[in-house]
């Protein structure tokens, strides 16, 4: 039988554990509230900005851009993977990783590209190189609430380097925020932007607009400003939905983690309620033998 004393030390170090789960599941819970409403907004400006490009197109305009034309070979891909500064968030960085070192072996062996890795997280940073992969750049100050003139000066070094030549494919890999209850690693390519057209024409699919637009100083001034925006944009939307998926894995792995030490304590304490009635068993039946040796 195991010693009570032990098996209440126990019990107390697994409660103090429990209470630290606990206050962590609180603090993920209030800054997933916060960050979710930080990328709903950025939902609604990004389909805004959509939508004025598929205004554009419907209103006859050709959508021409640089970057909507898609490269004739790949030969310089950069890709920019997503993580979290900080662990206790469930399966949230070894998903995102798993995938990222899935696609760039993808690109090194089918496209014959040169990868360039670039990692937002410390998490992520620490996995490549225990993986052995090198990475070309880092980032480390975005947190749960990341800035949009951070990810700007990010895309707009992008941008550069598509227009110089430098850059033929950007592929980001992060974890896709697709409800509360719902978040998946995924890959998305956003440069070059071909797919873009593609979207506006889906979602204004069957509702052509009938009103007349008046486009100044002309809709294809417009455009030269609208496709960077939209590529930034959904950049920013790429780090908003990461930030929002992590709070979701750290608030349900601390959840668990609280549950787990609840169900050990509750364990620990009927062993210890047995141990303690062995032992008060024990110390009766030394008392009683005494009291019968002083009788004979």
């Amino acid at each position: 039988m195991a010693n009570a004393r032990k098996l209440d030390k126990r019990r107390k170090s697994i409660r103090n554990i429990r209470k630290i789960t606990r206050t962590m599941e609180l603090i993920a819970t209030a800054r997933f509230k916060k960050a979710m409403d930080r990328a709903s907004a950025a939902t609604a400006y990004t389909r805004s900005v959509t939508k004025l490009v598929a205004d554009l197109a419907n209103a006859g305009l050709e959508v021409s851009h640089p970057l909507l034309e898609p490269r004739p070979e790949t030969r310089h891909a950069t890709m920019l993977v997503l993580t979290a500064n900080r662990g206790l968030c469930g399966g949230f960085n070894g998903n995102v990783l798993r995938l990222a070192v899935a696609r760039r072996k993808e690109l090194i062996d089918e496209a014959r590209a040169e990868v360039r890795v670039e990692v937002s997280g410390k998490r992520g940073i620490s996995g490549m190189k225990f993986r052995q992969i090198e990475v070309a750049e880092s980032f480390t100050q975005f947190e749960d609430q990341p800035k949009y003139q951070q990810v700007e000066e990010i895309a707009t070094r992008y941008l550069q380097q598509f227009a110089g030549g430098e850059l033929d494919r950007l592929d980001v890999v992060y974890t896709k925020f697709v409800s509360s209850s719902k978040q998946e690693a995924t890959v998305e390519t956003l440069l070059p932007l071909g797919s873009l057209a593609l979207e506006t024409t889906k979602a204004e699919a069957g509702s052509k607009s009938k009103d007349l637009y008046q486009f100044i100083p002309s809709a294809e001034g417009i455009l030269e400003e609208v496709v960077p925006t939209s590529f930034k944009v959904k950049l920013f939307k790429c780090f908003l939905d990461s930030a929002v998926s992590e709070q979701i894995a750290r608030m349900v792995a601390m959840k668990n983690a609280t549950k787990s030490a609840s169900d050990m304590i509750k364990s620990l304490s009927r062993e210890y309620n047995r141990a303690r009635q062995s032992q008060i068993t024990g110390e009766i039946m030394e008392v009683l033998g005494g009291v019968e040796a002083l009788k004979s």
